[in-house]
């Protein structure tokens, strides 16, 4: 028989949030470390960092992120086929232009926690390129950034 009991993690389950952030004319590093601080749960009074207790985040109008400074022609995109000889890569520019929605995700996935507890996390996370997301269902709340 299962008790009534709830524990630690079931509880973090229990209380997630939606949220929908727009990333129009917001700072990529900026905007990537505060998705998450959401995503692990940082923001939340009953954090712990062995739980996964973050929320949801719906990222909308990626296409429209700020690179500040020289870093759309001098950012580059690593990937690598396997084989010798290659390693290709590509411009913050290129990326933008071809896959809008890449850029945000590496950024916000280079500051998760690495291995299961951050893929869990990453989960969590839906990025778009323009202003219409598929997650009307959840009605998301607006995050309240606090970036420029």
């Amino acid at each position: 028989m299962r008790s009534t009991f709830m524990n630690t993690t079931e509880k973090a389950r229990a209380d997630r949030k939606w949220y929908v952030i727009d990333a129009t004319d917001k700072v990529l590093g900026r905007l990537a470390s505060q998705v998450a601080v959401v995503l692990k749960g940082k923001n939340k009074p009953t954090y712990t960092p062995n739980i996964d207790g973050g929320d949801y985040v719906i990222i909308v109008n990626a296409d429209k992120v700020v690179l500040t400074g020289k870093k759309l022609e001098q950012k580059k995109y690593y990937r690598a086929s396997g084989y010798a000889g290659g390693l290709k890569s590509r411009t913050a520019q290129e990326t933008l232009d071809q896959y809008p929605t890449k850029v945000v995700e590496f950024a916000v996935k280079g500051m998760l926690p690495k291995g299961k507890l951050g893929a869990d996390m990453y989960r969590r996370l839906y990025v778009y390129a323009g202003p219409d997301h598929e997650q009307q269902a959840q009605k998301p709340e607006q995050f309240p950034l606090e970036i420029k």
